[in-house]
């Protein structure tokens, strides 16, 4: 077999700092921006010659935080509730025989000053720190295809779980607002996607949870149907 060896050519800044609650696709999430920035020998305003005249980028990366878990033939996606399983080529699963993975993501803007390179990026789905590897822009005519079957995943997941904020958490919006103005919103959708593991959506038993986003500890719990943001504790 053939080996082959990729360099990185970029690293991802995003407010999404641990696996846990990263949307599943981008655009899921409407403040969920980052950027790129690229790595030398890769920084040169040259190999982004014309880049801003396309709207959106292929970006192809390494799923860095589970490569010690190997691949497995058989997995179960989390859109069939984590009870059914289906082959890993056919799922986005990030244990893969080669832990690539890609994301159409929103260009939104190119910076080159002071020899770094750094695009700008709208919602995407990755994970703070991860290592890319390609990007390529993204051509409408040849790869958008409205009548394409998606199998399991032909509508985008609901998103629509009620959230609200106690007393604790809503005065730690007001203290964050001049920084963070979208901070409510962020929180919201995020949590919106109910990123609990499937295995705990159907449990009685009140449980609280915590994910870092951006600057924030957000600890929660879903409380009747509906998810409660308990605290927003900053590290």
């Amino acid at each position: 077999m053939t080996e082959f060896v990729f360099e990185q050519i970029g690293v991802i800044r995003s407010p999404y700092k641990e696996k846990f609650a990263v949307p599943r696709q981008p655009g899921l999430v409407e403040d969920g921006g980052g950027e790129l920035l690229l790595l030398p020998p890769y920084n040169q305003a040259e190999a982004v010659r014309g880049l801003s005249d396309f709207s959106h980028l292929w970006v192809m990366f390494i799923f860095h935080q589970t490569l010690e878990g190997g691949w497995r033939p058989t997995v179960r996606p989390p859109r069939l509730g984590g009870n059914a399983r289906m082959g890993v080529f056919a799922t986005r699963s990030t244990f893969r025989p080669n832990p690539l993975g890609m994301s159409l993501i929103e260009l939104k803007d190119v910076r080159v000053k002071n020899g770094e390179v750094v695009l700008e990026l709208g919602s995407l789905d990755l994970v703070d720190g991860t290592p890319v590897v390609d990007i390529k822009p993204y051509l409408p005519f040849a790869e958008s295809q409205p009548q394409a079957r998606a199998g399991f995943a032909q509508a985008a997941p609901a998103g629509d779980m009620p959230v609200r904020f106690a007393p604790q958490a809503e005065q730690q919006l007001q203290q964050h607002q001049a920084r963070y103005p979208q901070l409510r919103r962020f929180i919201s959708q995020v949590l919106a996607q109910d990123p609990r593991p499937a295995y705990r959506k159907g449990e009685d038993v009140e449980r609280d949870y915590a994910v870092w986003l951006l600057d924030f500890n957000v600890r929660w719990r879903v409380v009747d149907g509906h998810t409660e943001v308990l605290a927003l504790d900053p590290r």
